[in-house]
């Protein structure tokens, strides 16, 4: 095989819309791991949420990648490998910029959920998820000092079409210590500066001494690119962005199993390119 270790998102990517991975998907996700392959997922969700999602698909031990590449979880020792945060007043100064803006906010510790509104779009969210948000009684950047908390991700939900604007004006004003991204339609995420998914790849390089080069990545979003460039096999769902499909080898969408077409037509036989559009 060229890749020893395929790294997948998961949202748009390995799972399908209506929330459920195929048993195709399974099954060649089973037999890649047969073969000795290491297969991980590193998704913009919280570690609580994506747990049960990496069990369903026979995998048990091992790191699973949460918040963007931010913390680094082993399903094994049940203990958290790498964390990063915000330093408390650097978030504090983010929530109140966003509460000034009246925005619907989502701050988040490696356990839990906090969030200012309640409503039909947290809900969903907590459906998607699989996880329970709190809605403190005080703001959430007073709740955020009293309780000190180590915050690390914060987000915005947002109407699909202000999505953009969102995303652009907040990378504007925000500088070089926070990284702005987005995992869909309706997310602006917001992370410490350097707590990306390549962070990821470059963390499971180390931890398996597999060189980057033999590592496979696939997304579908704009979180996804620096995944992309640090891994040496780049694919992209034709369901992704088309910032990400112009630098990887286009796989099909999510729907038609895309990672399992990349794995058997890329990683279990032959050789496989590592960039541009097949």
């Amino acid at each position: 095989m060229k890749y020893d270790l395929f790294v997948s998102d998961f949202d748009g990517t390995l799972v399908k819309a209506d929330g459920t991975i195929s048993e195709h998907t399974k099954q060649v996700i089973a037999k890649y791991r047969a073969r000795g392959g290491i297969f991980t997922i590193c998704t913009g969700r919280m570690v609580p949420s994506i747990l049960p999602r990496a069990r369903e698909l026979g995998i048990t031990s091992g790191p699973v990648i949460a918040f963007q590449g931010s913390v680094v979880y082993d399903m094994g020792t049940e203990q958290v490998l790498s964390s990063g945060h915000f330093p408390l007043q650097a978030a504090l100064s983010l929530i109140r910029m966003l509460e000034a803006e009246k925005l619907h906010i989502h701050i988040y510790t490696v356990w839990h959920l906090y969030t200012n509104l309640r409503d039909e779009m947290l809900v969903l969210y907590e459906k998607v998820c699989g996880v329970k948000a709190e809605v403190p009684a005080c703001p959430l950047s007073e709740f955020a000092e009293r309780e000190k908390l180590d915050i690390v991700k914060v987000l915005v939900m947002v109407e699909p079409e202000k999505r953009e604007a969102l995303r652009e004006r907040l990378s504007q004003r925000l500088g070089e210590e926070y990284y702005v991204t987005s995992s869909s339609d309706w997310l602006v995420e917001v992370m410490p500066a350097g707590e990306n998914k390549g962070k990821a790849v470059t963390f499971l390089s180390g931890y398996y001494h597999i060189p980057q080069e033999r590592i496979a990545a696939a997304g579908d979003q704009l979180n996804d690119l620096p995944m992309l460039e640090a891994a040496g096999g780049k694919f992209a769902v034709s369901n992704g962005v088309e910032a990400l499909k112009r630098t990887a080898t286009l796989i099909p969408s999510n729907e038609e199993d895309g990672v399992a077409y990349a794995l058997e037509q890329y990683v279990m036989k032959g050789p496989s390119p590592e960039g541009g559009q097949q």
